[in-house]
């Protein structure tokens, strides 16, 4: 669940930093300066993600990604795609969790 959510949230700053090339031509610096924060924002979240207020916080920022789109219409639709990778990974990633607990706990020695 961890790797997943790390590796959207990575490529999310990867794809902001692009739109951040888009967006100096057109717009000012406060949005640039909004920009820079998210793409920063996301490392730093893909690194929080051991504890539950990085998911909360991989939310939120799904939900600015989105908001970023008025700044640069194209992160609209890139900002649906990669929401729909942060549920998957929430998703697949706790039945991979759970699949992995059964499975060590079938491994152990029936005497515990």
């Amino acid at each position: 669940m961890k790797v997943l959510g790390a590796s959207v949230l990575t490529m999310q700053s990867f794809v902001m930093g692009f739109a951040l090339l888009l967006a100096m031509k057109e717009h000012g610096t406060f949005a640039l300066i909004l920009g820079g924060a998210l793409a920063i924002a996301f490392l730093v979240c893909a690194g929080t993600l051991k504890k539950k207020y990085g998911w909360i916080l991989g939310s939120i920022l799904q939900i600015a990604m989105l908001s970023y789109g008025f700044v640069v219409t194209p992160l609209f639709f890139l900002g649906i795609v990669f929401s729909g990778l942060w549920i998957a990974a929430i998703v697949v990633g706790r039945k991979g969790e759970a699949a992995r607990a059964a499975l060590l706990k079938a491994g152990e020695p029936k005497g515990r």
